[in-house]
């Protein structure tokens, strides 16, 4: 044997690590409380989810298929889209619809503006009163809508909006909530950035369009995103304001499509589901930035 052979060094023997489930801070998880986390996460999104996919597979079922059986079945076994037709050729749903998706762009609209513009001034300017204005939004949170709905229609009536699209836009055009979630996110900007844009010459308009507002882009989709739920799913509203059947939301419209055929669950299903749907194309739009919110106002190199 050699002197080389002598002196080799014996390869690592190398040591299977089992993997280890850890928390945010680093923690072990044990699989006991892994499987309790995992077993409560399934019964919430059963909870959310499973009525809407109910939903839907109610609206793909046809006349033949029995909904009510035990135990219920929650494919079809023939899937069919009849039912969504016979929703268009019942009620003019497409025009309801377009009525809705005009309401909830213009409340998205104005209240992505009104609240930018109302928390960058809470947030960022310097002036009298500015504390009271705040408690101000924060007590209008406070009070329910069925306590303002008879002073809010008497006011639209006063000013000639009964029964046009802008009377149902109008009260909901910039939300308290809205407004306060803008100011936090404003707040929480580092002053040092806009510090160094007023040094370079920049004004307020260029310091809240080109600095403030590209940082809280996360909050704004917020705000956009409640801004047309709230719109798309009110009810009672539109129901007070509106007596023309032209111009009713796809709410009031389903409401009769329910009343006269409330037998027929299949049409009610496919009219939900029609209902729901922009409502999840536009947070499969905006989810990257409604996730944001933890690195929100960070300063970015």
């Amino acid at each position: 044997m050699s002197v080389l052979e002598k002196v080799r060094p014996e390869p690592p023997v190398t040591v299977r690590k089992e993997p280890r489930v850890t928390d945010e801070h680093g923690r072990r998880i044990r699989v006991g409380e892994l499987a309790w986390r995992y077993l409560l996460l399934l019964a919430v999104l059963a909870l959310t989810v499973g009525p809407f996919l109910w939903q839907l597979s109610t609206s793909l079922k046809g006349p033949t298929e029995d909904i009510y059986g035990s135990p219920p079945s929650l494919l079809p076994a023939h899937p069919t889209l009849h039912n969504y037709t016979r929703v268009a050729d019942t009620i003019p749903v497409w025009d309801y619809a377009l009525n809705s998706l005009k309401v909830a762009t213009a409340n998205v609209v104005t209240n992505c503006v009104g609240s930018a513009l109302a928390g960058y001034t809470l947030a960022r300017l310097r002036f009298r009163g500015r504390k009271v204005t705040t408690l101000v939004f924060v007590l209008a949170m406070l009070v329910p809508v069925e306590g303002i709905v008879i002073a809010q229609f008497t006011t639209m009536r006063e000013l000639g909006l009964n029964n046009t699209l802008i009377g149902v836009v109008l009260p909901g055009a910039i939300g308290a909530m809205n407004v306060l979630l803008m100011r936090n996110a404003f707040r929480n900007l580092p002053y040092e950035i806009e510090e160094a844009a007023y040094v370079d010459g920049a004004d307020v308009w260029q310091r809240f369009l080109r600095v403030a507002l590209p940082s809280v882009k996360g909050t704004l989709a917020v705000v956009a995103i409640f801004a047309f739920m709230g719109a798309w799913d009110d009810f009672l509203w539109p129901l007070l304001v509106l007596s023309d059947p032209s111009k009713f939301t796809l709410t009031i419209g389903l409401n009769y499509l329910h009343g006269t055929f409330a037998n027929d669950e299949r049409l009610v299903a496919a009219g939900t589901v029609i209902a729901v749907a922009p409502l999840i194309a536009l947070f499969a739009c905006l989810q990257r930035y409604f996730f944001r919110g933890i690195g929100e106002g960070a300063v970015k190199g």
